[in-house]
């Protein structure tokens, strides 16, 4: 269960990243469902804090598009991406992530491409089955590795916009398929490949496959 230790002062900044980091961690897991009620005592006590931090980082949640606050009704975790909303998301991605790739392959510095590299190695295979806790660290993984390209890229606004399209993607990434885990990782290198080795065309040829792939795995799902 997530906990945030709430005997430190309540104005420590890092109280307050450790709660919002707490609730993240609740919503991609499904121990908060999407569009559900947020219950703001509840979280509270499940939390060990006081409410104040948890009120500040459901303002964070909200502009990050994980939570809507209501007038009189309070927070709900956002709804499950329609098919149309899906699509129109990854023409977001489309339209933004091969760039960066290729950017990235342009502009990444010795440090950015040594902590893709890292981050690459470090997940080398897929979970083996739908375990939650395996599948949370293949999300985080999958998130952080197009946060380090984004970044690579040099681009800060497009790096920021793009983190919060892996947010709204969670609740897909829950129905995990297993069959699709190495296929992804196998993407993942190549992408990476290209970028270390300074192939612009090549990375944003391989990041746009990627993404088209992966939607269609992803739409394949919702058409069940």
């Amino acid at each position: 269960m997530v906990r945030v230790d709430d005997r430190r002062d309540p104005d420590d900044p890092s109280l307050a990243e450790n709660v919002y980091e707490g609730l993240v961690s609740l919503i991609l897991s499904n121990e908060l469902p999407a569009d559900a009620r947020v219950n703001i005592n509840a979280l509270g006590k499940r939390l060990d804090v006081s409410p104040t931090p948890i009120r500040e980082a459901l303002t964070r949640l909200e502009d990050a598009g994980l939570v809507r606050k209501t007038h009189l009704k309070g927070y709900r975790t956002t709804p499950v991406l329609t098919a149309r909303e899906l699509a129109d998301l990854y023409d977001l991605r489309l339209l933004l992530e091969p760039v960066s790739a290729r950017r990235a392959a342009e502009r990444a510095t010795a440090a950015e491409r040594e902590a893709l590299a890292a981050e690459l190695h470090r997940y080398a295979h897929a979970p083996r089955s739908a375990d939650l806790t395996d599948y949370a660290r293949f999300s985080q993984h999958d998130a952080l590795l197009h946060q380090l390209i984004a970044r690579a890229s040099g681009n800060i606004a497009v790096a920021r916009a793009l983190e919060r399209t892996h947010f709204h993607l969670h609740a897909f990434r829950l129905a995990y398929d297993v069959e699709t885990g190495e296929a992804t990782l196998e993407e993942h290198v190549r992408i990476v490949e290209t970028i270390l080795s300074g192939d612009g065309d090549g990375a944003e040829a391989a990041m746009a496959q990627h993404l088209r792939t992966a939607q269609e795995r992803l739409a394949s799902r919702t058409r069940g």
